[in-house]
């Protein structure tokens, strides 16, 4: 029998407390992008040595909330439903095809070549959401994503759930549901933000303030540096694993809260947008995924502001050290390159990432995200005979 979960109320404080507090403490984003640092005539027809952008449809615009007269609405609730729970676990429709199967580490990520995801059939699909969910994260190579109408592959994506829409990030005109990652070509941003910082790691999942986050998440490249511009996934359920039985214990019960205010006031202090109200939300600690069963930590330096409940130098001693314990842990760490026609496609909820600000020749970066929204994060009870 399945564990009963445990109820985890919506913090009340939650909102008041991000509402009343606009600052942009803690919150810096290495690739900021916005229509001030968009050169789009760079992109149409080249600058330099670097030619026009390959994908110009692709190309972010800020502009698509004026189809609907301004903001976009808050999210709605839905429910949602895991696919990964209908697979096949010999995945035998999911890699009839594949020519290579390669771990790209023993603890985290795979590399796939000979399978064609638009190609894929409904089992083919459940059988990727399981398959994801226990390497956390996959690369595709040599696939035809960027090549597809935009509402093709943004239909694929939709198999696994209702697309999110970034409430700050540019995206193809028509297409707000493409979350687009874009440093153009010649772009000089990384020199202003390393006159701040040191490095450029930001280890996070992506928008955890939502009340329901992504699951299934895909990205794939249109263009990007001959040699550079690498993501690093971490395997948050082994982070968890790695923990005594006790501290384990002691996390189960813990909510945090998670808020999008800071990432909208820096999207508008670099002259960008805010296409929908910024919300704050509470999550555990430790979530529980609905196919696997496994429990993972679920915490983040960009997005989680404090452990709900916890004085402000307890919360800090709290996440230092998971945030610490996350980072260090190179062991459970996957460095995925990127290549013309990947895919990568990890688990929002049982992963964190960064991407890696390593290229200074001004070359230019642009990827696509789909990015399905999945169920509200919940717990199982502790079970120290699991672990």
């Amino acid at each position: 029998m399945a564990p009963a979960l445990i109820e985890t109320p919506q913090d009340s404080t939650a909102e008041k407390i991000y509402i009343k507090d606009q600052r942009q403490d803690g919150y810096k984003e290495a690739f900021a992008q916005g229509p001030k640092t968009t050169n789009y005539d760079n992109e149409l027809k080249g600058v330099g040595k670097h030619p026009p952008a390959s994908y110009p449809l692709y190309l972010p615009v800020w502009d698509n909330e004026k189809d609907i007269g301004g903001k976009y609405p808050p999210l709605e609730p839905f429910e949602a439903y895991e696919h990964g729970k209908d697979a096949d676990p010999s995945f035998r429709n999911l890699l009839k095809g594949a020519t290579s199967v390669e771990d790209v580490t023993a603890n985290i990520g795979a590399e796939v070549k000979g399978v064609q995801l638009s190609q894929l059939d409904k089992a083919g699909k459940d059988e990727l959401a399981l398959f994801v969910a226990q390497k956390k994260v996959v690369a595709f190579r040599d696939q035809d994503f960027a090549n597809l109408p935009i509402q093709e592959a943004q239909d694929f994506a939709e198999y696994f759930g209702p697309s999110h829409i970034h409430p700050a990030s540019g995206a193809p005109k028509g297409f707000p549901k493409v979350h687009l990652v874009h440093r153009s070509a010649a772009d000089t941003t990384a020199k202003d933000y390393f006159e701040e910082r040191t490095n450029s790691i930001t280890w996070h999942s992506d928008v955890t303030y939502e009340k329901q986050p992504p699951g299934t998440t895909f990205l794939y490249i249109l263009d990007g540096p001959a040699a550079g511009g690498d993501t690093c996934f971490v395997n948050q359920a082994e982070a968890y694993r790695r923990l005594s039985p006790d501290f384990q214990k002691r996390l189960h019960g813990l909510k945090a809260v998670h808020s999008g205010h800071e990432q909208a006031n820096n999207a508008l202090s670099r002259g960008s947008i805010v296409r929908r109200d910024p919300v704050a939300n509470t999550h555990p600690v430790v979530r529980t995924h609905p196919a696997t069963g496994e429990k993972a930590l679920f915490v983040n330096q960009q997005f989680v502001r404090r452990i709900a409940g916890y004085k402000k130098e307890e919360s800090d001693y709290l996440l230092k050290f998971l945030y610490d314990h996350i980072a260090y842990s190179q062991d459970i760490q996957a460095r995925v390159k990127w290549a013309p026609g990947t895919v990568i496609v990890w688990d929002n909820r049982v992963t964190a990432h960064t991407a890696i600000l390593d290229w200074q020749d001004g070359q230019r970066r642009h990827l696509a995200r789909l990015t399905p929204q999945a169920e509200p994060p919940y717990e199982t009870p502790f079970e120290e005979s699991s672990n």
